[in-house]
C-alpha cells in the first residue's frame, strides 16, 4: 500500500481491478484506493502473475503493507502474507460464533486483557498521540485492519460527561421498523470530516462574528465583465471569486488572522494560501491554492475553478488538500444567507460566505433597496480576539461596497 502523503496512516481498498492468476503488465492498473482525501489508482511496478491478493475490497489498509504479490506462474506467495492476514478459505469460510464462555471464563479474559495491555496493537502516530493525550493505548478501540490503534482513533478516547454520552433514544414508532432504514458505513471522506469537525470544536474556541456588505458595485462589475469576457479573453467570474479576490487583498492588511495556532505559539504568515471548500458526490473536501494572495483575479478564478474541478473527479492530490492558511466556504449560492462555518485547525479564522438579498437601507432620510451579502467569520478566540476579527469584516465589507478604491489600496 503506497504512502500518500505524509499525513496518511492508511487507504482503504475500494476495488480490485485484477484477480489472482491474471497475467499483469509492469504499469498496470491493479486496484483503486481512497484516502481520507482522494481515489488513487494502485500500479503494479513489476510484470508477472498476480499469485495472491492478501486483502478484500472495503479493507482500512496501513500504508506500506503488502497487500499483493506478483511472480512466476506457480510461484508461492505465502511468505509475502502479512501477519495476521486471513488466509483466502479463512475468508470464504470464517468460524461460527462462539458459545458464550461461563462466568470463570469470562474473568479469565478481563484478567489476560489486563495482563497484556501493553500488546495492543498501535501504530507508531497513534501510540505518541495516545501519550500526549495521557491515553492509555489499552482503553483504545482501533478501527484499522484486525482492531489496529490507529492515529485517529485516539480522540475519541476523549471522556465524555453524561451530558454527551446520553443514550440513543428509543424508537417511538414500530413502523418505522418495516421502512428498511438504510446503514451507512462511515468511512474514507465522511469518517474524516466526521473526526475533524468533532476535533475542531472539541480543541478550539470559536466564536462567529456576522455582518453584511454591499454588494451593487460589484454586481455591476460582474455584470460588466460578462458582457465583454469573450471579446477580452476572460473568464465570466463569479461572485465567489469577486468575494476571494477581495477576501485576499483585505487579509494582508489583517495577518492575525491569517495564522495557524499551535497551542504555545501563534504563527502569522505573510504569504496566504486560501482553502475553498468544495462540495462532491464524496464528501467535504478543502483543496488550498498556495500562494493565492499574489494572483490576478483571472488567475486566481481559474485556480479555484480547477482545483474544486479535481476534487470532483477525484484527481486532486494530497499535497494540494494541505497547507492551508484561511480557508473560504460559501453557501450562497443554495440559498443560505448565515450560518455559522466551523475552523479548519490549526487555521485560526474561517469565512462563511452566505446568499444575496435585496433589502432596505436608510440613506439619509430616504430609504433604498440594496443587494448586501452576509459574511460570517468564525475565529478561534484562544488566538485572535473579537475585535480584530471585527475589523476584518467591516474592511471586507468596505472593500465589497467600493470595488474600485479597494482595487487601488
Amino acid at each position: 500500500m503506497p504512502r500518500q502523503g505524509q499525513s496518511v496512516e492508511s487507504c482503504i481498498l475500494v476495488e480490485w481491478l485484477a484477480q489472482p492468476g491474471d497475467t499483469i503488465e509492469k504499469g498496470q492498473i491493479l486496484a483503486n484506493i481512497e484516502t481520507d482525501k482522494a481515489v488513487f489508482e494502485l500500479e503494479a511496478p513489476e510484470a508477472g502473475t498476480l499469485l495472491n491478493v492478501f486483502f478484500q475490497e472495503g479493507d482500512d489498509i496501513p500504508v506500506l503493507t503488502t497487500i499483493a504479490a506478483i511472480g512466476k506462474p506457480g510461484e508461492s506467495a505465502e511468505s509475502l502474507q502479512p501477519a495476521d492476514t486471513p488466509a483466502p478459505a479463512d475468508r470464504e469460510n470464517p468460524p461460527a460464533p462462539a458459545r458464550e464462555p461461563a462466568k470463570e471464563e469470562n474473568t479469565r479474559s478481563v484478567e489476560a486483557v489486563a495482563a497484556g495491555r501493553e500488546k495492543v496493537a498501535i501504530s507508531p502516530r497513534a501510540r505518541r498521540a495516545a501519550e500526549k493525550a495521557g491515553v492509555d493505548p489499552a482503553t483504545l478501540t482501533g478501527t484499522g485492519p484486525r482492531g489496529r490503534v490507529l492515529e485517529r482513533d485516539v480522540p475519541q478516547a476523549a471522556p465524555r460527561t453524561e451530558r454527551t454520552s446520553a443514550p440513543t433514544a428509543a424508537v417511538s414508532d414500530p413502523g418505522l421498523v418495516a421502512r428498511d432504514p438504510e446503514e451507512i458505513p462511515v468511512r474514507g471522506i465522511r469518517k474524516v470530516v466526521a473526526q475533524k469537525m468533532h476535533e475542531s470544536l472539541a480543541s478550539t474556541a470559536q466564536l462567529t462574528l456576522s455582518r453584511t456588505a454591499e454588494v451593487t458595485s460589484i454586481l455591476a462589475f460582474r455584470a460588466k465583465m460578462k458582457a465583454k469576457a469573450e471579446k477580452l479573453g476572460i473568464p465570466a467570474f463569479t461572485i465567489n471569486d469577486l468575494v476571494s479576490y477581495f477576501a485576499l487583498r483585505t487579509l494582508r492588511r489583517h495577518p492575525e488572522v491569517n495564522a495557524h495556532f499551535l497551542g504555545d505559539r501563534i504563527v502569522r504568515y505573510a504569504g496566504i494560501n486560501l482553502g475553498v471548500a468544495v462540495d462532491t458526490e464524496r464528501g467535504l473536501l478543502v483543496p488550498v491554492v498556495h500562494n493565492a494572495d499574489g494572483m490576478s483575479l483571472p488567475e486566481l478564478s481559474l485556480a479555484i475553478r480547477t482545483a474544486a474541478e479535481k476534487c470532483r473527479d477525484g484527481s486532486i492530490r494530497p499535497a494540494d488538500l494541505s497547507g492551508g492558511t484561511f480557508t473560504l466556504t460559501n453557501l450562497g449560492a443554495l440559498g443560505i444567507e448565515a450560518f455559522t462555518p466551523v475552523l479548519n485547525p490549526p487555521e485560526v479564522a474561517i469565512l462563511g460566505v452566505g446568499g444575496i438579498r435585496l433589502s432596505p437601507v436608510r440613506r439619509g432620510k430616504e430609504i433604498e433597496y440594496v443587494d448586501l451579502i452576509h459574511l460570517n467569520l468564525t475565529i478561534n478566540h484562544q488566538a485572535v480576539d473579537g475585535a480584530p476579527g471585527a475589523r476584518y469584516l467591516q474592511d471586507l465589507a468596505d472593500s465589497l461596497a467600493e470595488p474600485e478604491l479597494a482595487m487601488m489600496m
